[in-house]
């Protein structure tokens, strides 16, 4: 179905507003460059470039960016990387770096435009391969879509860069709220000298399916190890009669549990959960289910869950290679400082604090990252 353009918009393709960068370098540490890129420095739907690779420690990438360039990842671009680039460098050959060639587009639109459900999806369409599938110039350069006025366009360029700095706003915020989380709790290893076990704040596995009177007809929410991603936490859980379950399906989770991804505890896949469900949680065994002894217990003590503490622990606790796991009487046997520590200091409300806003700044940076901006981006580009 042919959609009707608005007043002054126009169809046009690509390859004709914009073009790509050729600019090359055969020895990019003598010609100044400091910093390389690959695709695993690139974040999917994430235009802030958040890594990189030191030129000095050795490369063999070649294609040049500049700052204000967009860069795109043309191999397997279903993951949807596009960045634009803040400083100088070489990229990986699996990028492409992109910049308007005209006065008909605004450089400041492109990155969003190459964010578009319509950009995407054309670009996979074109994608030739099976295990790394890879679009090409040729392909991308056809792609045709609606540019409006310039004087729309800078509109447009603005709202969306809008958008994205209070998008970034939120995760300099997550940042620092991690940072201030791993400070807190290496000052409190340090500086307690009581500690207590897991096991002595919280209860272990309490209870599961074989001592409840639950039908097998009755509905409930599994989580499974993947239900969980750090630091958002429960991202969601499926529905099913407890006759379907799986024969891992033996946790019973309530809220104000902590969940503890034994499997590569390294992943962090630990959260609290507080969810609004009618339905009895059941938990993978994949998990070691931590209930406080004390409603608030969870919120004080989640941090050290997360901390590069408990890592090493876990690192050193783990058996098996294929999928390393930490048993729950390792976890149980974790010391972390003492109640009696925190009873006297004033650092419990500023540990709770700090916990919940990791937790709420990070799920407010991808309210506007993963859910409105690509919303706005298809009412407004892809036509």
């Amino acid at each position: 179905m042919k959609v009707k353009l608005k007043p002054g918009w126009k169809k046009v393709r690509f390859g004709d507003v914009v073009e790509l960068s050729k600019e090359r370098s055969s020895d990019p540490e003598n010609d100044g460059f400091e910093r390389f890129l690959g695709l695993e420095h690139m974040d999917p739907e994430d235009l802030k470039i958040r890594r990189w690779g030191d030129i000095v420690d050795g490369t063999t990438f070649t294609n040049v960016f500049r700052s204000g360039q967009v860069l795109f990842g043309k191999r397997r671009a279903y993951l949807r990387k596009v960045a634009i680039a803040d400083f100088d460098g070489v990229c990986s050959g699996d990028i492409y770096v992109l910049q308007a060639k005209n006065n008909y587009l605004l450089p400041d639109l492109l990155p969003f435009i190459c964010q578009s459900d319509s950009f995407f999806e054309h670009a996979i369409a074109t994608s030739a391969g099976s295990l790394s599938p890879r679009t090409n110039w040729k392909s991308l350069a056809e792609y045709e879509f609606a540019l409006p006025p310039i004087e729309e366009q800078n509109k447009l360029a603005k709202t969306f860069t809008l958008l994205s700095d209070v998008s970034q706003s939120y995760h300099n915020i997550y940042k620092r709220s991690r940072k201030l989380l791993e400070s807190l709790v290496r000052y409190a290893n340090y500086e307690c000298a009581f500690k207590d076990k897991v096991n002595e704040i919280f209860a272990i596995n309490t209870s599961s399916l074989g001592n409840n009177n639950m039908s097998n007809d009755e509905m409930l929410n599994y989580i499974d190890l993947s239900s969980i991603t750090f630091p958002k936490g429960l991202v969601d859980m499926t529905p099913l009669k407890l006759s379907e379950a799986p024969s891992r399906a033996r946790r019973i989770v309530k809220n104000g549990d902590i969940l503890i991804s034994t499997v590569r505890p390294n992943l962090l896949g630990h959260t609290i959960i507080d969810t609004d469900t009618d339905k009895p949680m059941i938990a993978s065994t994949g998990f070691t289910v931590l209930t406080p002894r004390n409603a608030y217990f969870s919120w004080l003590y989640i941090g050290f869950f997360w901390s590069e503490d408990f890592i090493h622990y876990c690192n050193s606790n783990v058996s098996g290679s294929a999928y390393p796991a930490i048993n729950a009487e390792s976890i149980a046997d974790y010391k972390v400082p003492s109640l009696r520590w925190f009873d006297n200091s004033s650092y419990s409300d500023l540990f709770i604090k700090s916990s919940q806003s990791v937790v709420s700044t990070w799920k407010q940076y991808e309210k506007i990252s993963k859910d409105l901006m690509p919303q706005i981006r298809r009412e407004l580009l892809d036509l």
